[in-house]
């Protein structure tokens, strides 16, 4: 049994809490907040833009932190899951990793390569899993693409673009806060880079064009250049529109021989090949956003079961998505394509 402590307890942590409870093989035994009522159980002022409102919780048997470093002395805990907002995240990770405790943290990794680099410095150093939960390869659309182009089945993946855009939430004033979570460029965003990076490495270059409010770039369109033998992907993102079209994500990739497409704005997961007729690709657990959460989980208790973690939890993607994000924010300040990698 892998024993969780889960320190935040906002919207995420909740999604987490819920998620773990369908877990085989996890436990929560401890959760951690600054707010008494919380601890106590009433999670009734939770909001979120997906699930069940905050409701009051039973935490029969769980442990009740108020303290960080208390949650980190308690000796029943295998793995901390961090679901603080991102400005937190290096100086816990790290505390956590020095505690011995494997460490699940939110996306994004950090806010910066500095953070990120002394994360994945401190796992090495003490000899823990250190795993960031991008849940966005775990929602069956995106697990079925990913799995779709790495199989080969329908020839090498040549084009793909991809769209994330939300409303700014009521429910989430931090998202607009570039301070705390380097604003819709890297919070939102994020999701898309790490999926891009996992899909088809990191690009050479990147190019952005953005609308930016103060320092935050609010909204970006990104060319991803792998080169003459690489694919075209161009993803537009971001936090601008209005309330009545408060999310919409969704993609059309292009492989050799087949389109795959999907858009939460009506466009089921619908495969196109090159011979024949459409198909509609129905997928166990696609309408309920919590089971992706159970599936990020699942592959972070199975990573310590197994002493290492490989896909979309590994840390160093992780890492590579968010200097993708910091690029794409520079090219758009600048006007002029941005080199990321050796290759660029």
């Amino acid at each position: 049994m892998v024993r969780i402590g889960l320190a935040g307890i906002g919207f995420m942590g909740m999604i987490h809490f819920l998620a773990t409870q369908k877990v085989p093989g996890a436990k929560i035994t401890a959760i951690c907040s600054r707010d008494k009522r919380k601890l106590a159980g009433d999670w009734r002022g939770i909001k979120g833009n997906f699930g069940p409102p905050g409701q009051v919780m039973d935490l029969s048997g769980i442990h009740a932190y108020d303290d960080y470093q208390t949650l980190l002395d308690d000796p029943t805990i295998d793995l901390i899951d961090l679901c603080t907002p991102t400005d937190q995240h290096a100086p816990m990770a790290i505390a956590a990793l020095k505690a011995g405790k494997h460490v699940l943290v939110e996306k994004a990794i950090a806010l910066n390569s500095k953070e990120a680099d002394q994360m994945l410095a401190a796992a090495k150093k003490a000899g823990k899993l250190l795993m960031v939960g991008h849940v966005l390869p775990f929602f069956s659309e995106f697990a079925f693409a990913h799995k779709l182009i790495e199989k080969g089945e329908h020839g090498r993946l040549v084009a793909a673009h991809f769209t994330r855009v939300i409303s700014k939430p009521e429910w989430s004033e931090a998202v607009g806060d570039a301070a705390k979570t380097g604003g819709p460029a890297v919070d939102l965003h994020v999701h898309d880079t790490h999926f891009v990076s996992l899909i088809a490495g990191v690009p050479g270059k990147v190019f952005s064009t953005g609308h930016t409010v103060g320092d935050s770039v609010e909204y970006l369109t990104t060319s991803y250049l792998y080169g003459d033998n690489g694919p075209t992907i161009t993803c537009s993102s971001g936090a601008i529109a209005m309330a009545g079209r408060s999310f919409l994500h969704g993609f059309e990739i292009y492989l050799e021989d087949a389109t795959l497409a999907f858009s939460s704005a009506g466009i089921p997961l619908t495969l196109f090949p090159r011979k024949g007729k459409p198909k509609l690709i129905s997928l166990k657990g696609q309408n309920d956003p919590i089971n992706a959460f159970q599936a990020e989980i699942t592959s972070a208790v199975t990573a310590i079961k197994a002493g290492e973690v490989k896909g979309p939890l590994d840390a160093q993607l992780a890492r590579d998505a968010l200097v993708l994000c910091l690029k794409e924010i520079e090219s758009v300040l600048s006007a002029k394509p941005v080199i990321v990698s050796k290759n660029g």
